[in-house]
């Protein structure tokens, strides 16, 4: 048997608005509101690479929990997001916050909880 004790989100969201995909604002509000509504605590500044032409972005943040990364497809109007905590977190609302500041249509979340000690 495994014991858990950390979780981890990978979220995609499809039929997002192109050009909130590439806005940077957007997704560093987007970090902004997972670092306080979770309670995390980041041990570098969140990095940001953009895409040429009409490309996304590429965004991490280093966490003492672990780390936040985020990629932006305007192109297909999707965004893929992960974050792995190395503690339980509450969970929260990715669906409605994406649909709120993405205009996404479908939204998958699916948590994995991680297993760091086997237990008897």
């Amino acid at each position: 048997m495994l014991e858990s004790q950390g979780c981890e989100w990978l979220v995609e969201a499809h039929g997002c608005e192109p050009e909130r995909l590439r806005s940077r604002p957007a997704l560093e509000s987007l970090f902004a509101a997972l670092r306080s509504d979770l309670d995390l605590h980041p041990v570098a500044v969140e990095e940001w690479f953009s895409f040429p032409g009409p490309g996304g972005w590429t965004g991490v943040q280093l966490l003492a929990e672990s780390h936040l990364a985020c990629h932006t497809f305007p192109e297909y109007g999707s965004m893929c997001l992960n974050l792995f905590c190395c503690r339980p977190r509450k969970e929260w609302d990715f669906t409605g916050y994406l649909e709120r500041a993405f205009g996404a249509r479908r939204v998958k979340v699916r948590r994995l909880d991680r297993a760091y000690k086997e237990t008897a």
